[in-house]
């Protein structure tokens, strides 16, 4: 229990909290489009059913994730994986959801399994990264948020949609948990805390460790080339537009 009382843990709770409110956006869409067809009695089982199954499915997902996550080098594996997941949250989308809608119960509840399987990979990394290593903060995490972006996914995507600030700032979280991570890998930990030790004796800025700065310097990576990536693609995508738009009608 005294790890409750600690700052570390409330912060490892936001940190796990906003993640999965960031990531799991998709995942509530691909629920609400695979029960679309059913009557709106078996569409609340559907959600909740298989829902609840995705949840305990992510749960065990995430703690093998935890435990992957202590042998050396797979930290900084998983610290790349999370900086490109953040660039590509600021990437415009291309194409809609390739999900059909379930005529039946089981076919949907089956349907959310899959895609929530399919579509996790994100999640796990970066809720594991985020949980450090903690187990109770792990699942705590895991439901408090899950629900709420299951019950919430409507409000949540028209909040994003209006506030595209919220995903800037979610991939930046993506980035600070990644820096974080890769600091912490235990086949360079130890270098990094001998090499950098008059650091975190004397923070460059006062207050802050040497996992915040690296924290800091990877939000900043992640949100500098993400939009970089999105102003290159949304010219080169105006770019094929308008030959078609000036050629002259006959």
């Amino acid at each position: 229990m005294d790890e409750v009382l600690t700052q570390a843990f409330w912060l490892g709770l936001a940190k796990i909290i906003g993640v999965n409110l960031i990531l799991s956006g998709d995942n509530a869409v691909v629920i609400a489009l695979a029960a679309r067809s059913l009557p709106a009695k078996q569409q609340k089982q559907a959600i909740l059913w298989g829902s609840g199954a995705a949840i305990v499915m992510r749960i065990v997902l995430t703690i093998f994730a935890v435990a992957l996550l202590t042998l050396p080098w797979l930290k900084l594996i998983g610290a790349v994986l999370l900086l490109w997941i953040g660039v590509k949250l600021l990437l415009p989308e291309e194409g809609g959801e390739d999900i059909d809608a379930s005529d039946s119960l089981i076919k949907a509840i089956k349907t959310i399994l899959i895609a929530d399987l399919v579509m996790s990979l994100d999640n796990v990394i970066a809720v594991a990264a985020a949980a450090g290593g903690s187990l109770l903060l792990l699942i705590l995490g895991l439901a408090i948020s899950i629900p709420l972006v299951i019950f919430g996914s409507t409000l949540l995507l028209k909040l994003m949609e209006r506030w595209p600030i919220i995903i800037t700032i979610g991939a930046g979280l993506l980035g600070f948990v990644a820096g974080e991570m890769a600091v912490a890998d235990p086949a360079i930990g130890e270098w990094v805390k001998a090499t950098f030790e008059h650091v975190n004796e004397k923070p460059v800025i006062a207050g802050i460790s040497l996992e915040a700065l690296v924290g800091l310097a990877g939000a900043a990576f992640v949100v500098v080339l993400g939009a970089w990536l999105a102003r290159r693609r949304a010219g080169k995508g105006l770019h094929e537009v308008r030959p078609s738009e000036s050629a002259p009608e006959r």
